[in-house]
């Protein structure tokens, strides 16, 4: 075998990851563009300009999304169904958010209607508000623990609720997804816009920098002092079959830092976040577009990985019973699955980051209302 059994574990967590940066760099600035569309843009026509800045690529972005959803059904079937069970009502009210951007973008323009397309821009910022909230909760609640457990059948218990999701610490984490997003979105717009469009999304750019740097530090203090991490005390060989029964995981304080003081190097991972974020104030600030993406794009990978070096090896901690949480040791599908999966994965992910790339730059230039003008009945 080209690879043993606890190698495809880990090949699998990194890749998981890898879709998951894919989707907020990409989807990111769609949803972020969505968030500021009445902010940046005052006018039906600057709207428009918005809009089509994203409209020949969401819905390619939003594949990213999907293969991370996939992916984690085929690597980690067990937690797919413990995330689906404790997450459902915040999965489902994500889901029909994102409704509104199809139906938003092919209907808005299509009647003339000043108070039909403002329902529809009010859509379109609810479907780039809500899902990055509902996703940065989420992820909070993995931090604080999520309410399952397994009985000796391995039947899952669930006891949370919607409202459950909203603890504090859980929403600033949506906070700082909503932030990022936004960061993300702005600066997009920076690199794709002229005029007053620019101006506005300008200092969006720099008010969702702060914001994102200022929150994330605030949720690392809080992670730190007020949340009580898992840690391992007793594991089975780590490339033994899957079962998240045979382990014995303890509460202690810190916890969730205590991969930094294994690997320093990877104190670097927040620190990317909170620069990145601090470097788009200032590069905003200096009228470098095309910096100010780069350095918010770096800011989002910092960010998303910071939270999955804290969790490492956890995938989704159980609050009921710690002993009951799954990691990517032992949440796993067979090893056959995995290497199949790995060479589906090693031929598709590239041929559809080529294509993602191809259409970029096929597609690019800047929007600008003059050219919303000349192509009035050809674009969204």
């Amino acid at each position: 075998m080209l690879f043993d059994y606890e190698t495809l574990k880990l090949i699998w967590w990194v890749l998981v990851g890898v879709l998951f940066i894919g989707f907020a760099l990409t989807d990111g600035f769609d949803m972020g563009v969505g968030a500021l569309l009445r902010y940046v843009a005052r006018t039906d026509e600057e709207r428009r300009v918005a809009i089509n800045t994203i409209a020949p690529h969401w819905d390619g972005n939003q594949v990213w999304l999907i293969l991370a959803a996939g992916a984690i059904f085929a690597a980690w079937p067990i937690t797919f169904g413990a995330a689906f069970s404790s997450f459902y009502w915040a999965l489902v009210l994500t889901l029909f958010t994102l409704f509104f951007r199809p139906v938003g973008f092919d209907y808005r323009s299509k009647i003339a209607d000043p108070r039909w397309r403002d329902t529809w821009d009010w859509a379109l910022v609810v479907a780039g508000v809500v899902p990055p909230l509902v996703i940065g909760v989420a992820f909070g609640n993995l931090l604080l623990g999520v309410p399952f457990a397994f009985d000796e059948f391995m039947r899952l218990t669930s006891t949370g609720s919607f409202f459950a999701l909203f603890h504090p610490f859980a929403i600033l984490c949506g906070l700082v997804g909503l932030f990022m997003f936004v960061m993300q979105g702005a600066t997009w717009l920076m690199v794709r816009t002229r005029n007053d469009i620019y101006l506005r999304s300008r200092e969006a750019a720099r008010k969702a920098a702060l914001l994102t740097a200022g929150a994330f530090v605030l949720a690392g203090i809080w992670l730190w002092l007020g949340v009580d991490g898992y840690a391992i005390t007793r594991m089975p060989p780590l490339d033994a079959d899957s079962n998240p029964l045979n382990k014995t995981v303890v509460l202690q304080q810190g916890a969730w830092l205590a991969n930094y003081g294994t690997w320093p190097l990877t104190l670097l991972v927040p620190a990317l976040g909170i620069l990145g974020a601090l470097g788009v104030y200032f590069a905003a600030g200096r009228n470098r577009p095309a910096t100010s993406f780069l350095l918010s794009s770096l800011s989002l990978i910092g960010i998303i990985l910071t939270a999955g070096v804290s969790l490492f090896p956890f995938i989704m901690p159980s609050s009921l019973n710690p002993s009951h949480s799954l990691t990517l040791w032992d949440a796993t599908s067979s090893h056959l699955t995995l290497v199949t999966m790995f060479w589906a994965a090693a031929i598709f992910v590239p041929v559809i980051l080529c294509y993602t790339l191809w259409c970029y730059y096929k597609m690019w230039g800047k929007v600008t209302v003059e050219y919303i003008r000349d192509n009035s009945h050809t674009l969204y």
